[in-house]
């Protein structure tokens, strides 16, 4: 195993471990907190099997020359991990599990197998991405699409971009005031997003 590898192990196993130990009331809890981003994902995947399943699978997948799926190419954040794990059946737990136990020798990202992405809900960061080619071949020909899918992409936002309250972020916490932690918490550990956090914070104090 990797470093990609043993992280996001690392990261599956201590979610599902954490899992294990709470009641049945609390596993509800958090399925309903996490609802309204499901109906959004849902939104998400009609919107691509409409418009750019045939494209993508033979332009990117058959052709293998995917600039999403390729080797370790993708970012998953906790709450990802998180989302996909309170949606998925034991089995689906234990098949991401085992190909992260698994050397990737192919030209595809380790989650890729023969019928797709292995997980349930796939991390955002891969269902948001459409290369420059895939909008051309779509886009060009049905304009009224692109609005539609920018729609989505502000509403993607509002669960991950922490600018304001969002759902990626109170998973993190739910999980740090447990006394867990994750190289993938990026929203309590990237530069980056705490900056955006910081700027947030800035405006609403200068209002």
């Amino acid at each position: 195993m990797n470093a990609y590898q043993i992280e996001q192990a690392d990261t599956l196993d201590m979610v599902c471990r954490h899992f294990g130990t709470i009641s049945p009331q609390k596993r509800l809890a958090l399925l309903s907190q996490i609802s309204d981003y499901l109906l959004f994902r849902d939104a998400v995947d009609a919107f691509l099997r409409e418009h750019f399943e045939n494209t993508c699978t033979q332009n990117c997948y058959q052709s293998r020359v995917s600039a999403c799926c390729s080797r370790e190419g993708i970012i998953t954040f906790f709450g990802d991990v998180v989302v996909n794990a309170l949606v998925s059946g034991e089995a689906e737990i234990k098949g991401l599990a085992t190909v992260l136990q698994t050397p990737n020798t192919g030209f595809k990202c380790i989650y890729l197998g023969e019928q797709g992405c292995l997980w349930r809900i796939k991390p955002i960061v891969c269902e948001m991405f459409l290369c420059e080619q895939a909008q051309k071949e779509v886009f060009g020909l049905k304009s009224w699409a692109d609005k539609l899918w920018q729609e989505l992409k502000r509403r993607e936002k509002l669960y991950r971009w922490p600018d304001r309250p969002v759902l990626f972020d109170d998973l993190e916490r739910y999980f740090m005031a447990r006394g867990y932690s994750s190289p993938l918490m990026y929203l309590h550990n990237s530069p980056g997003l705490l900056r955006v956090k910081k700027r947030a914070r800035e405006r609403k104090t200068s209002k």
